[in-house]
C-alpha cells in the first residue's frame, strides 16, 4: 500500500548551520527526530501519522541536507535541541509531541529541558545515555575506543566495536569477519561523509550527556521513555530501563527493536499512536 502524502521541504539558515526540514500531513503536531538518522529514515513512520496529524522531521546538524558553516564542528544535544526550537518558530508551530529515537531520544529530553514551552509530550525510544549505568565509566571508555578506531581507518573496526558495545548481534561486523561482504564498489559519498560525522563529532556528546533528572521530573512535558520488545539485554534496553526508574516511571514497551520505526513502520505506527494518546 503507497502511503506517501504531500511533503513541503524547507531550509532554514541558523548562525552556524542551514538547517533542512519537511513537513506533512494536518492535525495536531508530531515531530519524528534521531541522531544520526535523519528525515528519509522517518519518512515512511510520517506518512502513516500524516492521515490525522503534521508531521515535522529534520536532518540533525551535520548530516545529509543540514549542513554546518564548519563541517568540523562537533554536535552535541542542546545544540540539536536549539535547531529544533528555530525550526519550530520559523514554522510558528507547537507546542509538539516529540518522538525521539536513539540519539534523537537524547535531543527530545534536552530539547524539554531546554524548551518546555514548545513541547506537551518526549517519547524517548532507546536513548543511549551511558551516565545512567553502574558501569558508566567502562562504557565512556568504549565509546573513546571506538572513535579513535573510526579515526585510525578502521571502519569495520570500529563497527564491529560498536555493535559489541551495543550488545546486538551483527554476524557482518564481528572482528573476526573482517570487511562486511558485499561491500559497495563505490560508497555514497553522503552516507560516508554522514557516517563521519557521527562517528567523529557526534557519538561522544550524545552517549556522555547526562539529563538533568530533577529538572525533567519537576518539568511540564509529559516525558515516556520507549524500549522495543526485542531489545532486551542491549545496551539501550538498560539505558532505558535505567532511565525510565531515575524518572520514577516504567518503560513504555514498543514493537521491534533499536530502528523498528524504519524497519517496520506498519507494525510500529499503531503503538505510536497509543501512546500519542496517552495509553
Amino acid at each position: 500500500m503507497n502511503h506517501t502524502t504531500t511533503v513541503t521541504a524547507g531550509s532554514l539558515k541558523v548562525p552556524d548551520a542551514t538547517l533542512h526540514y519537511e513537513v506533512r500531513g494536518q492535525g495536531p503536531l508530531v515531530v519524528l527526530i534521531g541522531a544520526p538518522m535523519h528525515a528519509a529514515h522517518f519518512a515512511p513512520l510520517a506518512d502513516l501519522l500524516a492521515a490525522d496529524h503534521t508531521l515535522l522531521t529534520t536532518d540533525p546538524r551535520g548530516v545529509n541536507r543540514s549542513s554546518l558553516d564548519d563541517p568540523d564542528q562537533d554536535s552535541t544535544p542542546e545544540m540539536r535541541a536549539d535547531d529544533l526550537s528555530r525550526i519550530l518558530t520559523h514554522l510558528d508551530a507547537g507546542p509538539a509531541a516529540v518522538f525521539g529515537s536513539s540519539g534523537g531520544a537524547v535531543t527530545a529530553l534536552a530539547f524539554a529541558l531546554a524548551h518546555p514551552e514548545q513541547v506537551h509530550t518526549v517519547i524517548a525510544h532507546e536513548a543511549p545515555l551511558n551516565c545512567l549505568l553502574d558501569d558508566r565509566e567502562e562504557r565512556d571508555a568504549a565509546i573513546e575506543d571506538i572513535i579513535a578506531t573510526y579515526a585510525s581507518g578502521d571502519v569495520p573496526g570500529a563497527w564491529g566495536k560498536f555493535f559489541a558495545n551495543a550488545n546486538i548481534t551483527m554476524p557482518e561486523f564481528e572482528e573476526s569477519a573482517g570487511a562486511p561482504p558485499e561491500a559497495p564498489a563505490e560508497p555514497d559519498p553522503q552516507e560516508i561523509a554522514d557516517e563521519r560525522f557521527w562517528f567523529i563529532h557526534e557519538m561522544r556528546a550524545t552517549a556522555r550527556w547526562q539529563p538533568d533528572i530533577a529538572a525533567l521530573r519537576a518539568g511540564p512535558t509529559r516525558i515516556v521513555v520507549g524500549v522495543g520488545d526485542d531489545s532486551a539485554g542491549e545496551f539501550c534496553d538498560r539505558t532505558s530501563i535505567a532511565l525510565a526508574a531515575a524518572l520514577g516511571t516504567e518503560p513504555t514497551a514498543f514493537p521491534g527493536g533499536h530502528i523498528a520505526f524504519a524497519d517496520d513502520p506498519e507494525g510500529f505506527v499503531p503503538r505510536l499512536r497509543e501512546v500519542l494518546n496517552g495509553n
